[in-house]
């Protein structure tokens, strides 16, 4: 079970309150990362999709599926 959310950091301090699905949980792993949305951190991400095996499979699906409308006369 995990979850993800994005809270804002106040005085170098951060309260996270837990979902209900926690409740009674003894333990849970805390990850902190800082947040750098820029444009060049974005134009990386995007340079990296396009040798990425997973990103590329799932466009070469999706052009697959459309492929035959491709060569349908509208």
């Amino acid at each position: 079970m995990s979850h993800k959310h994005i809270y804002e950091v106040n005085n170098n301090q951060l309260i996270i309150s837990l979902p209900e699905r926690f409740k009674n949980k003894m333990k849970v792993l805390v990850t902190v990362d800082e947040i750098t949305e820029t444009r060049e951190s974005k134009l990386l991400l995007l340079k990296q999709a396009a040798t990425d095996p997973f990103f590329l499979s799932d466009v070469k699906e999706v052009s697959d599926d459309f492929d035959h409308l491709d060569k349908e006369d509208l």
